[in-house]
């Protein structure tokens, strides 16, 4: 099946494609010829998921189905931060977006009077599949790990260097592409999604 991916993102295009075995194809909106912005203010990353995927739905007159996803970290202890706002997390006290590694010393900054059980942490992802405005699906899974107190490993991007997943026994930034896509938040909601395709 042909969909709309909701992103700008070509190298997230390709992680989802591979995730979903190669047995679909995404077309970001550039390449539809659409122009896409759509402002995440949603307060769940179900409602970001989904409604970038309404709003390029109907960007795109329906002529395809439609896919978004919205993922994030979220920390119990710090009230869910980063959550929704993973992305943008420390903007506001710096007046300005945060590279990813200033993202990751601003949370263990953070989080330095933490230990134990209160470094626990989760990566969520949700994926909305829109394939009219009457037929619309979400996954969402989730990885469950703990915050670490310093970067460790050279893959991955974002918080991957400091979450550490108990049952792979390392770091999300230390695992091969193939040990990330078969723990991860969205290599989980990814294949929950293949499922409900094959269905369909």
């Amino acid at each position: 099946m042909e969909m709309l991916f909701a992103s700008g993102n070509a190298h997230k295009k390709e992680e989802l494609e591979q995730l979903l075995a190669g047995r679909h194809t995404l077309l970001l909106p550039m390449q539809a010829g659409l122009v896409f912005d759509f402002e995440e203010n949603g307060e769940t990353f179900a409602e970001n998921a989904l409604g970038k995927a309404l709003d390029l739905y109907r960007l795109s007159d329906g002529k395809r189905p439609v896919i978004a996803d919205d993922s994030g970290l979220v920390v119990p202890a710090l009230n869910g931060e980063p959550g929704v706002r993973t992305a943008r997390y420390g903007s506001e006290r710096y007046g300005r977006l945060l590279e990813a590694h200033e993202r990751n010393l601003y949370l263990l900054e953070n989080m330095r009077h933490l230990e134990g059980d209160s470094r626990k942490a989760n990566f969520v992802c949700a994926i909305a599949l829109v394939l009219s405005p009457q037929r619309l699906f979400i996954v969402q899974e989730e990885i469950q790990g703990r915050i670490i107190a310093r970067e460790t490993g050279t893959g991955g991007f974002g918080y991957d260097p400091v979450f550490f997943i108990d049952e792979a026994n390392a770091t999300m930034a230390s695992l091969s592409k193939e040990e990330k896509n078969r723990f991860s938040h969205r290599g989980r909601a990814a294949r929950r999604l293949l499922t409900l395709l094959d269905s369909l």
